[in-house]
C-alpha cells in the first residue's frame, strides 16, 4: 500500500490507522501549499486533487477518508478498528460521517478557505465566524458522545482517528478550546504509540 498525504491534513487520520494496523506501507507527501495536488503526477493518482489517497497492493486507488478508513478496518480485522456488531458499526459510521462531513467540510473548510464560501472578500470574516460556530457546535456534540467513555463507542475505532485530526486542528492552528471530554480524548490519542509515530513521521509536534 502507498499513502498519499499532506502533513497535518485530514490524511493524518488515515496515517494513524495504517500505523495501528502495523502492515508495511509506503508514504508520499503532497505539498498542498505548493500546489502538488494539481500537478499531473498526483492527479494521475487522484483526479479529485485532494488527500488522502491510498494505492492498494493491486494498484487500485481509494479516495475519501470514510471509504479508506472503512476498507482498512474491514480488511484488517486483527486491528479491531470497527465493532463487529451492527449497532456498534452503525454508531461508528454515524460519528465518522458527522466529523468528516460537518465538522471538517462545513466548519474547518470555512476557516481554512473562506474565499470558497463567500461572493466577495468582504464576506470572509462572516464566513470564518460561521465556520467556527459549526466547529464549536460539532465538538460540543462529540464531547457529549464521549461522556463516560475513553473512545466514541467505548473502544478505539476509525471514528476516533477522524475526531483526532479535527481536534488536532482545533487545539493547534485554529486555537479553539476543546471541551473537557474532547481534550481528554485528544490527550489519550496522542499517547497511543501509533499516533505518536504518525505525528513524528509527518514532522508534527505531539
Amino acid at each position: 500500500m502507498k499513502l498519499y498525504y499532506a502533513p497535518g491534513a485530514c490524511s493524518l487520520g488515515i496515517h494513524v490507522l495504517l500505523e495501528e494496523i502495523g502492515k508495511p506501507y509506503e508514504k508520499s507527501a503532497v505539498s498542498l501549499r505548493g500546489g502538488d495536488q494539481y500537478k499531473p503526477e498526483f492527479m494521475s493518482v487522484n483526479p479529485k486533487s485532494k488527500v488522502p489517497a491510498l494505492v492498494r497492493d493491486d494498484g487500485s486507488v481509494l479516495t475519501e477518508f470514510p471509504a479508506i478508513a472503512f476498507w482498512l478496518a474491514r480488511t484488517n480485522p486483527h486491528a479491531g478498528l470497527l465493532p463487529t456488531d451492527a449497532e456498534g458499526e452503525t454508531r461508528v459510521l454515524e460519528a465518522l460521517d458527522y466529523v468528516v462531513a460537518t465538522i471538517h467540510m462545513q466548519g474547518f473548510s470555512r476557516l481554512f478557505g473562506p474565499a470558497n464560501f463567500g461572493p466577495s472578500p468582504g464576506d470572509e470574516e462572516k464566513v470564518k465566524a460561521r465556520g467556527r460556530e459549526i466547529v464549536e457546535k460539532g465538538l460540543a456534540l462529540m464531547d457529549k458522545a464521549l461522556a463516560g467513555k475513553e473512545y466514541i463507542v467505548g473502544r478505539f475505532s476509525i471514528a476516533d482517528a477522524a475526531l483526532f485530526y479535527v481536534e488536532f486542528w482545533a487545539a493547534g492552528p485554529m486555537k479553539i478550546a476543546l471541551p473537557a471530554n474532547c481534550a481528554a480524548h485528544f490527550a489519550r490519542m496522542k499517547a497511543r504509540p501509533a499516533v505518536a509515530r504518525a505525528l513524528s513521521q509527518e514532522g508534527l509536534a505531539a
